[in-house]
């Protein structure tokens, strides 16, 4: 194993077949020699921990992350005694309460987590959830006086609620109570008037806990709810709701809406996926079961196979079939239900598949988009639960900012949703179209987007998006990186390395899965696989064999040098594990390939 400098070119490679520089990740050797005294870890280790800006004294806990020292003060959240207070009163009273929930996988396991609470508790409530295609997202008048026309008596908003001001606004108005469970970004002075309010992003919350999803401030508020039902002595004779046998739901919401693991949100998907691995939740041991998954629970198990069929039934079916999975206790109706999501999910891969190939066809057959700072794509009839992932993959495909926007013609109008690349504000430019007076409604933040058109200013609208985002486009073309932790032989890729790099898992946003590199590897029997994929096997001077796959690339230029056998190759990427007849091995996921002649 070698190191090969923090600088950008990293091997040579200034540009790889995806456009891209490769750098490794910089490191301070001071500190890097810090981990390996302290920790007893391998330079490679303790360099990366180093590289994702571990210090010396949070080392500890980053490599054994627990609740016990990392779990913050419930009262240190605005408002959180207060919804506390609020909610035990209402559990007193034996009110009707509503559980109402974002239609995605954060909001399904906060509303999850909540329901299970008041029902250990004696009180069963009630789940909502807006249909993304009729209602659009969050809380609406229309919606709160339904509910408060069948009898509820208080409103828990859960990953919403905290920008619905004409909502909230309403429920004031015809005496129903809300208490807001939140994590969005929230403006200065736009704080509502509800009952109660939790949100780490809201501008006077003090918690510094602001990269947590929804169900990680849930899970917070059950804590609370535990120590104000103790202060009541509400426990005495009855056996307090044990937190940690939720903390796979909580794991969820952290993992699936991309969030920092860092700090007590690493610890809770950390203790979270030891939680899960147990499969006593019958709604997660179903979908399980149907996704054909085996093993501990893992960051794959929960954002690749479980994430995806729980946010399926939000964007092509019925909205509440993930919140009733994840709180149902019958594991018949576990079972029927996660059967249900599973066809669902095969239906979204086939629109999916779909959107994302008419949009490529547009893209490489319209002059006015290759070189454009911004790709804008738009067609008659794609699925408005689908642009969102189509614009991500087309990001990752073409490292741009990409909108993808479906059109109704009968209604006259386009939804679109966008994806952006670091360094480019997207949301910011989407906001400035609106005040332009070229959308009905749009924004977002740095990174994602969404909005509605009218399609007759579609054109007016791309011309105006990629005027506004060429600047920081061109900057962030220039600094568009792939990061590299080491550089490793064909023969030293093996089992024991993949191992060691684990005491880094859970990996996520703040804590990237390592990356590595082969230098001037050749290529045999490569093979195109269904689904675009390219199966191939790395071989090197150090006379080792390493198995690679390279995920649908077949149509990309590095899938085609892959599919080439013969002349050297840089190629990148993760390791991975290979259980695959008992094996045990590992194989690599390619992420980048460069050629030396070209690089």
């Amino acid at each position: 194993m070698a190191d090969g400098g923090d600088h950008l070119g990293y091997l040579g490679v200034s540009r790889s077949l995806s456009g891209r520089a490769w750098r490794q990740r910089p490191a301070c050797p001071e500190l890097t020699r810090r981990h390996q005294l302290d920790h007893g870890l391998s330079e490679l280790l303790a360099r990366s921990l180093a590289a994702r800006g571990v210090t010396a004294e949070a080392c500890g806990d980053f490599l054994n992350p627990t609740l016990k020292s990392l779990f913050p003060d419930p009262s240190s959240f605005a408002d959180m005694d207060r919804a506390a207070t609020v909610l035990v009163d209402a559990l007193e009273a034996r009110r009707r309460i509503v559980v109402f929930a974002d239609y995605d996988v954060d909001g399904a396991s906060s509303a999850a987590l909540i329901v299970r609470w008041f029902r250990a508790m004696g009180l069963e409530l009630s789940i909502y959830v807006p249909d993304r295609i009729t209602e659009g997202y969050g809380p609406s008048p229309a919606a709160f006086r339904r509910l408060k026309d069948e009898g509820a008596d208080l409103v828990v908003t859960v990953d919403c609620g905290a920008a619905a001001h004409d909502a909230l606004a309403c429920a004031a108005e015809i005496d129903l109570p809300v208490v807001v469970i939140d994590h969005h970004l929230m403006r200065p002075g736009e704080i509502p008037h509800v009952a109660a309010l939790v949100n780490p992003n809201r501008p006077d919350c003090t918690s510094g806990q602001g990269h947590l999803a929804a169900a990680g401030v849930s899970f917070v508020l059950l804590a609370a709810l535990n120590r104000e039902a103790r202060r009541r002595g509400l426990f005495d004779g009855v056996r307090e709701p044990d937190l940690r046998a939720w903390l796979d739901l909580a794991a969820m919401g952290a993992v699936c809406d991309v969030t920092q693991l860092t700090g007590f949100n690493r610890a809770l998907a950390a203790q979270g996926l030891k939680v899960m691995s147990g499969w006593a939740n019958p709604g997660l041991k179903a979908l399980m079961e149907v996704a054909k998954g085996q093993g501990p629970a893992s960051v794959f198990h929960v954002g690749f196979l479980l994430g995806p069929r729980i946010n399926a039934g939000g964007r092509i079916g019925r909205s509440d079939l993930g919140a009733r999975l994840l709180s149902t206790d019958d594991p018949e109706e576990a079972t029927a239900l996660a059967a249900e999501l599973d066809e669902l999910n095969a239906s979204r891969k086939d629109v999916e598949r779909e959107v994302q190939e008419a949009a490529v066809r547009q893209i490489e057959h319209a002059s006015n988009q290759a070189d454009a700072p911004c790709l804008v794509v738009a067609e008659d009839g794609w699925h408005p639960g689908v642009i969102g992932i189509v614009a991500g993959r087309l990001r990752e495909r073409y490292r741009k900012p990409v909108i993808v926007i479906g059109i109704d013609r009968a209604a006259d109008v386009g939804k679109g949703s966008g994806r952006s690349q670091p360094g480019v504000n997207l949301g910011r430019a989407v906001q400035a179209a609106y005040e332009e007076g070229l959308l009905l409604a749009g924004g977002g933040h740095a990174m994602a987007a969404g909005l509605s058109v009218r399609p007759a200013v579609i054109p007016e609208l791309r011309e105006f998006l990629c005027a506004r985002m060429a600047a920081e486009a061109e900057i962030a073309a220039a600094e568009d990186a792939f990061e590299i932790d080491a550089l490793v032989t064909a023969r030293g890729a093996d089992r024991g390395l993949w191992a060691e790099f684990q005491r880094l898992a859970p990996f996520g946003p703040g804590n990237p899965e390592p990356t590595f590199a082969l230098a001037d590897v050749r290529l045999e029997r490569p093979m195109a696989m269904r689904g675009g994929h390219v199966r191939c096997t790395l071989t090197d001077r150090s006379g080792g064999r390493l198995k690679a796959v390279a995920w649908r690339c077949e149509d990309t230029e590095a899938g085609r040098r892959l599919l080439q056998e013969g002349g050297a190759v840089h190629v990148a990427g993760r390791l991975k594990p290979d259980d695959w007849q008992g094996r045990e091995g590992v194989q690599l996921e390619i992420e980048d390939v460069a050629d030396p002649r070209r690089a």
